[in-house]
């Protein structure tokens, strides 16, 4: 669907042209009144106007209209600007017994485009690979992650195993052309920031 043009998707949803007048040809004469009127001042009786568009198709195009701004305004924009937004978002994680290696797909916005759970259980070189962490990076054309994870212990200083771990993924991220933000070591309590801690 990403990859058809407006019209296209416009002539889906009526379906079928007029005498005259094919599906493509119609659906761009929609656009260009929905263009010039606005997308949220379009009512029916402007479409009407078309000639031989009718009162069921006309309808069909107002609800679609409709149904996607109301889409658009449950969506939330979450961003992530400092570590402790991170850290809000790892409540169903913060106090769990098993670690979880966790990293937030960003865009160039710092909105959160995904998160995942790369990883359940301790932390090694050998469990997270490279290739684990930025394969989903690539599919969400993610231009910055965050990685995260909760130490079971309550104790967020973080080990030598945690660092080798950043270097290795700032390292690959390097070649991809994917920033590295912030490794954030998070528990009930609280959490330690790598980068805030210099460490990165």
């Amino acid at each position: 669907m990403e990859k058809l043009l407006d019209k296209e998707l416009m002539a889906i949803i009526l379906g079928a042209g007029i005498k005259g007048c094919n599906v493509l040809e119609l659906s761009k004469k929609v656009l260009e009144v929905i263009k010039k009127v606005g997308i949220n001042q379009i009512t029916i009786k402007e479409l009407l106007e078309i000639r031989g568009l009718g009162k069921s198709k006309a309808s069909q195009i107002i609800s679609s209209l409709e149904i996607g701004r109301r889409l658009l305004q449950e969506k939330k924009a979450e961003l992530i600007m400092s570590p402790k937004d991170a850290w809000n978002r790892m409540e169903d994680l913060r106090d769990s017994r098993k670690e979880h290696f966790v990293v937030f797909y960003l865009d160039t916005r710092n909105q959160i485009i995904k998160r995942e759970v790369i990883s359940i259980g301790t932390l090694n070189a050998s469990l997270i690979h490279p290739r684990e962490v930025f394969e989903p990076a690539i599919r969400y054309s993610t231009a910055q992650i965050i990685i995260a994870h909760n130490h079971p212990s309550g104790i967020t200083e973080p080990s030598e195993e945690d660092l080798d771990i950043s270097r290795r993924l700032i390292e690959a991220g390097k070649i991809l052309g994917i920033d590295v933000l912030d490794h954030i070591i998070v528990s009930k309590a609280g959490y330690n920031s790598l980068k805030e801690a210099n460490l990165l």
